[in-house]
């Protein structure tokens, strides 16, 4: 009776194998989506590098709303695969901005979720993208920590004052150190020149060759890379795939708001490309009219 019992046993365990194995994967997956509290949990405990990492790769995904490591992972990946150069520049304004948190007793949960490392991140993407001097320019990771760490003094002391109006902080502490850093050193400064600014009034270039269905797809995945200065298509792939991994929702919102974007960039440049072409043919016509007649 007990040999039978036991094959009973194992009869009715066999076919729940491979549904127990399907839902172990199912289960692993969805750990590894959303805000993964579990981990964040589970890292409050170990030593601190560790969790200066979870920190660090969670400020990397704030930059896009997310709060995810992995896809701050992802997001890190596809920086060293555009430009290592800038990775080093992102990481290290990150790291600015996050310690200069830490020095100065900010909320830890804060810290922890990477609130007070993105718009350092930021200042330093778009200090890396406005250099003139190249990659690898020493010179130019002064400013990076510098204004990485404004970022902080700026977000800690705005935000009791804006928190009065139920306002967030977001992205003005990146704004403002971005702005007065290209106001205080322009395109002539000798250890940190940028990139001269289009002038107000120069003409727009308008692209008057046929427009191709593949392109213009490429150019709404290219969207979203932009975010992080990426204008290839695999790191701008890696970069949707973070935003897919945390909330494939928010990454339908992604692909729609960058399709928008394109077609009214493609709409504006047809109307301008018309404008410019009647344009012409206004100023040949003027041209024809002051020939001078042969006798």
């Amino acid at each position: 009776m007990a040999s039978i019992g036991n094959m009973w046993i194992l009869e009715k365990n066999t076919p729940q194998q491979p549904g127990g194995l399907k839902q172990r994967v199912v289960s692993a997956l969805l750990y590894c989506t959303g805000e993964m509290q579990q981990l964040h949990t589970h890292m409050q405990d170990k030593f601190f590098p560790l969790q200066l990492a979870e920190c660090c790769l969670r400020g990397i995904s704030r930059v896009i709303l997310l709060n995810n490591p992995l896809s701050g992972a992802l997001i890190l990946a596809a920086l060293l695969l555009e430009s290592p150069w800038q990775a080093l520049l992102g990481m290290l304004g990150l790291l600015a901005s996050t310690c200069t948190a830490i020095i100065l007793g900010q909320d830890c949960e804060e810290i922890s979720t990477g609130l007070h490392g993105f718009n350092g991140m930021l200042v330093a993407l778009l200090m890396g993208v406005f250099s003139s001097a190249g990659d690898w320019y020493w010179w130019l990771l002064l400013p990076v920590c510098l204004g990485g760490a404004a970022t902080t003094f700026l977000s800690s002391s705005l935000a009791p004052v804006l928190g009065h109006w139920d306002l967030p902080v977001s992205v003005f502490p990146f704004n403002t150190v971005i702005v007065l850093y290209l106001a205080c050193t322009g395109t002539s400064n000798p250890y940190f020149p940028n990139y001269p600014a289009q002038p107000p009034g120069a003409p727009a270039s308008t692209n008057l060759t046929q427009l191709h269905v593949p392109q213009l797809l490429q150019g709404v995945v290219l969207g979203v890379g932009q975010i992080f200065a990426c204008g290839t298509l695999g790191p701008s792939l890696l970069i949707l795939g973070s935003v897919f991994l945390f909330s494939p929702i928010l990454a339908v919102y992604a692909l729609l708001g960058s399709g928008i974007s394109t077609m009214a960039a493609v709409i504006y440049s047809a109307k301008a490309g018309c404008k410019q072409i009647s344009s012409n043919a206004h100023y040949a016509e003027d041209d024809d009219l002051h020939l001078p007649l042969d006798n």
